[in-house]
């Protein structure tokens, strides 16, 4: 028989013999009756089992081991002459208990080679169902799976419970170590950033929603940008526009020439604004940010272009974990009717992707910004009600922001200058949020693509207050005029 160790799993018996339940907790999170490959081994294994737990025998004998093979109704095969000397040898058999776990973990990971093996049969089946009107992504995506949603099992870590305090002093120390500025990867919107627990960490997935036409695209490009600009990669998985799109934007952004007369060419009528939109291309060879569009395509294949990414331009990480690099999702909604009857309701479909890209973020260590439409409640509201189509983003989100124009009243109340469209941090697992009625002020200047973060709202108050008590009054002038993007 390939991939199999009778002698390793002979030594993982005998030192469950030797040792006792000692032995039996140190490798319970590992092996089972199934990781052997030799049938009287399984038994042996199950009946040993039987006495750890349900008698706490400390250490086992022959009889002992008999007599719960016949509760099991399994004497009828350990009574045999064979049988009987192969557990007299398991018996004697010499192995030290430090060396016990390391036999498991080898015939565990044979199992695993095992499983994969017969994984992979199965995968040929599928891949001769394969009619020709497959996209070629839906047809490597059959492979991929296989291998890469098999990967659960590959865990050589300890699985049992720690204590919390146990090591730390090492953390500590860790932490003094290797001091950062903020614990995630930082949006170029500060506030926002401290809002929501220090930016984008790993292994979340942080929700923005906004009506539509409000700007969120142009948020996610400035977003992406910022953080492109670190040398961190940046994928942008995009439902709505092509890629020529946002190139125009970000050329706009970086150099303030207006998106129309970029995207006509007329830049080049002007020196000045020519070299400005030269110099802008230059930097954006620079960004390691990418687009993809997956407009049509089934989810699985938009979670395949996601792997495929990690693993081709970002790299993985000893553990399988990615190393830096934010995936914008923009944004959340179904691609087709596919998959929604009577039995499946739109909003379990929603649901589904949402715990779909909350389970790949936690896989690969990887922060997601997804954003999302919001339902007509959030024109006058903004509460979690607001988040449209399931429940479920709410809870799998690591933090829940409204993104919105500002209505007239709040542009006269805070000033002009403090900008059009605000920021309104509603929920964070992370970090502490914004006091009520509070809200961070953003000034988007549509022309050429720009969002930026100013004052809270708050501190804007706190700032007139002081004014009325001999402090400087803030300039509101300077007011750009807006055209609608999204």
């Amino acid at each position: 028989m390939i991939l199999c160790d009778p002698s390793a799993e002979r030594a993982v018996l005998a030192g469950m013999c030797s040792y006792g339940e000692n032995a039996y907790l140190d490798i319970a999170d590992i092996v089972q009756e199934s990781s052997f490959t030799i049938d009287s081994n399984g038994i042996i294994f199950k009946c040993l089992k039987t006495l750890f737990e349900r008698e706490q025998k400390s250490i086992p004998d022959i009889a002992s081991i008999y007599s719960v093979a016949q509760e099991l109704n399994l004497d009828n095969i350990l009574n045999k002459k064979d049988e009987a000397q192969h557990l007299r040898a398991i018996m004697d058999f010499p192995v030290s208990e430090s060396n016990v776990r390391k036999f498991a973990a080898k015939i565990r990971k044979l199992e695993i080679a095992r499983l994969l093996r017969k994984q992979l049969e199965e995968t040929q089946d599928k891949i001769l169902d394969v009619t020709g009107n497959e996209p070629i992504s839906s047809i490597i995506g059959i492979a991929e799976d296989s291998i890469f949603n098999f990967t659960s099992l590959l865990s050589d870590s300890d699985n049992s419970p720690e204590q919390i305090g146990g090591d730390i002093d090492d953390y500590l120390s860790s932490l003094v170590e290797n001091k950062v500025d903020q614990v995630g990867i930082p949006t170029g919107f500060p506030i926002y950033d401290q809002a929501i627990g220090g930016g984008l960490r790993r292994g979340t997935v942080n929700v923005i929603g906004a009506r539509p036409k409000t700007g969120k695209t142009l948020l996610s490009d400035n977003f992406g940008k910022n953080i492109a600009a670190l040398g961190i990669p940046v994928l942008n998985m995009d439902t709505e526009m092509n890629r020529e799109d946002h190139i125009n934007r970000l050329l706009a952004m970086s150099s303030e020439v207006e998106i129309n007369t970029i995207e006509t060419g007329k830049f080049s009528d002007s020196p000045e604004k020519n070299n400005k939109v030269l110099r802008a291309a230059e930097q954006l060879k620079n960004l390691k940010l990418y687009h993809k569009s997956i407009a049509g395509k089934p989810f699985e294949d938009q979670l395949a272009i996601m792997r495929r990414w990690l693993v081709k331009e970002v790299g993985l990480n000893d553990d399988g974990t990615a190393k830096d690099c934010v995936i914008f999702y923009d944004y959340l909604k179904l691609m087709d009717s596919v998959g929604i009857s009577q039995d499946l309701k739109e909003y379990q479909v929603l649901g589904f992707m949402m715990t779909s890209l909350h389970n790949f973020a936690v896989r690969y260590k990887v922060p997601i910004m997804a954003f999302i439409q919001l339902n007509r409640d959030g024109i006058t509201k903004e509460s979690t009600d607001s988040a449209s189509g399931s429940d479920r983003i709410i809870w799998l989100c690591s933090n829940f922001t409204i993104f919105k124009r500002k209505s007239d009243e709040e542009i006269a109340e805070d000033g002009t200058a403090h900008g059009n469209r605000k920021l309104v941090p509603l929920i964070s697992r992370h970090g502490g949020g914004l006091d009520d009625n509070d809200y961070i002020n953003c000034h988007m200047k549509g022309w050429c693509a720009k969002i930026t973060e100013g004052k809270t709202r708050l501190e804007i108050l706190h700032n007139v207050q002081n004014d009325d008590e001999g402090f400087i009054v803030e300039n509101d002038s300077n007011n750009d005029q807006e055209i609608p993007f999204d």
